[in-house]
């Protein structure tokens, strides 16, 4: 057949209201780089990582072949290219790769049914399926036949129906051993067009994951032997990535599944900090920290002098639920170890928590939230459990095995209008109920969620919590409390019960209703406004800070004390230590506002030292702080005026802007920000300045003797 043959590979994003997915399409570099290797010339490839820039494409110069990523997070948007493509090109071959398709046979050929679309299917690695569908193409007379030769007979490492209506599939080794076979798409210049000051770049140094987590679609018995790229080609391609980055990208993307855990990741990590010492590249680094190895680990963060952003994802606390999901030989010990180094190295701990999980009870997931919450996690990330097709838990099996009862919900960003009129929205199946937790259940602990989201990220809250923790109080007893006795204050009842209200309106019994709703303009244009299909969690927390700051402050100091009595603790130097940290906390949050909060800077009087005891990291308690007495002031400086006044006028509503994308940075960074500053002005009746560290606030004007 005449060549070249015209390909488009697309591994897309949204970006209608943010940028979703901002890395390098790594993925489709690949099946690039080793498609260009074994044809050559005779191939035309075009990569594409921006929904309106191939939109425009397939309009304007169709291709012969179309080969998309199937994630999650662009299932739908690829689907509506496929069917632009087949009214623009008949003739155009389209084929699907990516790991969210079924694992059984059976599902599979009701997959492609459902999805007529697609003519083939690569599941796993892409590189070897795609081009061998390629090389067959290229045996073809002509472009206008070359989709009845791909469809008339099986094809290695590849599934579609064929011209018969039978599910067609060959597999010899779907892997690459050797992962140097590869190319480069980094010093082939393949990724050169994504170093466009957009999207971060992304490593990969190894593929394959030993762990078989029910829930991961990386968990499956295909991929659970690692191959690695060898030590040359991943330093090779740090020194490429390193030498075109512009000096506006401070972010490295490592996109192993278990970095950290295998000796030469250790190596990487120095090659890593070695060279940055040349390029200042990357400031931070995120990756999916090993489960295991805990000091091997360490020594990587250390290496990079905390720049390695990682998250200790342990999902659950409790031994059954972890053996329902098949993660019995992950160590939840060895990676709450990585804590102390993660606070050594300067950076936030954080963990993952996913509610809904096969097994899971009330008391379970309470129990996984208590012992992070003692554990000082300085961030628990709770998420819904996400059933993906591709996983194991997505089997009937499985469903049938633990009564999973599930409902639909939109991507909160992913959401695109194309050319030809229709609306990509992107739709996530969640767990809401199951054999062992009902759905009441599930919403009760989405607001016992949200109680500990709205305390435990908030810095105010951070003397309190410390210094309950410090005297063995319960703080999941303190969070689920603070929701029963919400109903006594009016402002803060309002509140959780729109995060529950909301929580309900957000699912769908069905993908096709939620679809079929967004597709109205009036409801698309809510999407765009961000009145719906919104992150409830940011928006609540934005709505108790804006609305009832002062009373949800109150109202877990006044269960904190109740606690504090019950436990019979409550003797005269607790009372007296408790009213200096709850005032520090009132002096943090103090009319932070208002029109009027650069002109009321309330004042405590402090026997103890509590920014120092902040910052201490042994098991000193806040006793060994005791200091003379001193007068400190609550500040807030110009810019943090300036911040609330940049996001009054951009939203017109200080709500808003806690759900709306930010230039120079998130949610959580917006959360650390908006917090008054201690000053010391007296002490010993000398007058001195102080760094102002550790963010709290208060209330109203008070002392403490």
């Amino acid at each position: 057949m005449k060549s070249p043959l015209k390909i488009y590979l697309a591994d897309l994003t949204y970006d209608t209201v943010d940028l979703q997915t901002a890395v390098f399409p790594l993925n489709i570099g690949y099946v690039a780089s080793y498609c260009k290797k074994r044809f050559a010339s005779k191939v035309d490839i075009t990569l594409f990582k921006y929904i309106d820039e191939l939109d425009r494409a397939i309009n304007e110069s169709p291709p012969d072949i179309l080969g998309m990523s199937n994630y999650v997070w662009n299932h739908r948007v690829s689907l509506e290219m496929f069917r632009m493509l087949s009214k623009k090109n008949p003739y155009a071959l389209k084929i699907w790769g990516g790991p969210n398709f079924p694992m059984d046979l059976p599902s599979q050929k009701k997959f492609l049914n459902e999805f007529s679309e697609i003519d083939v299917y690569v599941p796993l690695e892409g590189e070897i399926g795609f081009s061998n569908v390629i090389e067959k193409v290229l045996h073809s007379d002509s472009k206008e036949e070359f989709r009845e030769k791909v469809l008339s007979s099986p094809i290695d490492n590849c599934l579609f129906l064929g011209l018969d209506g039978k599910l067609q599939y060959h597999f010899t080794e779907n892997r690459i051993t050797n992962l140097d076979e590869i190319p480069s798409p980094y010093t082939s210049g393949v990724m050169d067009k994504f170093f466009d000051d957009r999207l971060s770049p992304m490593l990969q140094t190894n593929r394959g994951c030993p762990f078989a987590c029910t829930f991961c679609v990386d968990g499956g018995d295909g991929v659970n032997k690692i191959n690695s790229f060898s030590l040359e080609r991943v330093y090779s391609d740090i020194d490429y990535i390193m030498s075109h980055v512009s000096k506006k990208m401070h972010d490295l993307e490592i996109s192993d599944l278990n970095f950290g855990m295998y000796p030469r990741d250790l190596q990487i990590s120095q090659y890593l900090a070695k060279r940055k010492k040349t390029y200042d590249f990357p400031h931070n680094i995120h990756v999916t920290t090993g489960k295991n190895k805990k000091e091997r680990i360490i020594k990587a963060i250390e290496c990079l002098a905390g720049s390695i952003r990682l998250c200790m994802s342990v999902q659950s606390m409790d031994d059954d639920v972890l053996k329902n999901i098949r993660r019995s030989n992950i160590s939840v010990e060895e990676m709450m170890g990585l804590a102390p180094a993660i606070k050594n190295s300067g950076l936030d701990t954080t963990s993952e928590v996913i509610l809904g999980l096969p097994g899971e009870t009330f008391e379970t997931h309470l129990q996984s939230l208590r012992a992070l919450l003692n554990a000082n996690m300085d961030h628990i990330l709770v998420y819904s459990c996400m059933v993906l097709i591709g996983s194991q838990m997505d089997t009937p099996e499985e469903r049938k095995k633990w009564g999973l009862k599930t409902k639909f919900r939109i991507l909160v960003k992913d959401f695109a209008k194309l050319s030809n009129g229709r609306k990509a929205i992107e739709i996530e199946e969640v767990v809401i109920g199951s054999n062992t937790m009902t759905f009441e259940d599930y919403l009760n602990l989405r607001s016992i969620d949200f109680a500990i989201y709205a305390s435990n990220t908030i810095p105010i809250f951070k003397p309190l919590l410390k210094f309950l923790r410090e005297h063995k109080i319960d703080l999941t007893e303190l969070f689920h409390r603070s929701i029963k006795q919400a109903i006594n204050n009016t402002s803060i009842d309002k509140t959780f019960k729109k995060f529950r209200q909301l929580t309900i309106d957000e699912l769908w019994d069905t993908p096709e209703e939620l679809e079929a709703h967004y597709q109205s303009e009036n409801e698309y244009q809510k999407l765009l406004s961000g009145k719906s299909a919104f992150n409830i969690l940011y928006y609540c927390t934005g709505q108790l800070i804006a609305e009832c700051m002062d009373d949800w402050l109150d109202h877990i100091i006044k269960i904190a004390k109740e606690l504090f009595i019950e436990e019979n603790k409550f003797d005269i130097m607790l009372e007296e230590q408790f009213l200096a940290i709850t005032n520090y906390c009132r002096g943090l949050s103090y009319n932070i506002l208002a029109k009027d909060r650069m002109d009321t800077n309330p004042e405590f009087v402090f026997n103890y030292d509590i920014g120092k005891w902040l910052n201490n990291t042994t098991n000193l308690s806040l006793s060994d702080f005791k200091s003379t007495s001193s007068k400190i002031m609550f500040c807030l400086t110009d810019e943090q005026y300036q911040l609330v006044q940049e996001n009054i006028s951009t939203y017109g509503n200080i709500i808003l802007s806690w759900i709306k994308p930010r230039k120079g940075g998130g949610f959580a960074e917006l959360l650390q920000e908006f917090w008054r500053h201690p000053i010391l002005i007296t002490h010993n009746k000398k007058i001195i300045q102080q760094d102002p560290k550790n963010s709290t606030s208060d209330r109203e004007k008070g002392h403490n003797g």
